[in-house]
């Protein structure tokens, strides 16, 4: 079978994995690659396990698996800050470390992380995602403008950064 119909799962899983380690090392060599230190905005994996975190695995469950224990293939994190009132879901949540290996891009990996990440938000009640991403990644500004994200200004730390370009999409409430 074709590598590019084998089918993806995703899910919430620790980000302290060697395979996953490998993808996140992989994603802060091409950004370290592109842009000076002070342009790059990586959680490292202590932040990524801290419990505001869902840190999000997609895996190839290759030509015959049943399960979703084949390699990993992509990775996101959705943070979201405390809700100030207890009962509250958090207003928004922010896409960060979206990285996919490069043997697994054009097969809707990146786009299958969206829609679950999003259902996810969803059914939390968090009604908005945004993200910063760089100048020069443009598959994945074309990536984000594909799946109804909208370029919005500089936000948080992002504020007066040449380099970063920020995107938001509104995520309706799921169907009662």
């Amino acid at each position: 079978m074709n590598d590019a119909f084998h089918p993806i799962s995703i899910a919430v899983e620790p980000p302290r994995q060697p395979e996953v380690e490998r993808l996140l090392d992989g994603s802060s060599a091409y950004a370290q690659g592109l842009y000076p230190p002070e342009s790059n905005f990586l959680l490292d994996i202590a932040t990524l396990e801290r419990p505001e975190v869902a840190f999000y695995v997609a895996r190839d469950r290759g030509d015959h698996r049943d399960d979703a224990s084949g390699p990993a293939v992509g990775i996101a994190a959705l943070v979201t800050e405390p809700s100030p009132a207890p009962d509250a879901a958090p207003a928004h949540g922010e896409l960060k470390r979206m990285f996919v290996e490069p043997a697994a891009r054009g097969r809707g990996v990146a786009g299958a992380l969206l829609a679950r990440i999003e259902a996810d938000a969803a059914a939390r009640g968090i009604r908005e995602i945004v993200l910063e991403t760089g100048d020069l990644h443009d598959a994945a500004q074309a990536l984000y403008v594909r799946h109804g994200y909208r370029e919005i200004p500089q936000f948080g730390q992002y504020v007066g950064q040449p380099h970063s370009v920020c995107f938001a999409k509104s995520i309706p409430a799921p169907p009662a």
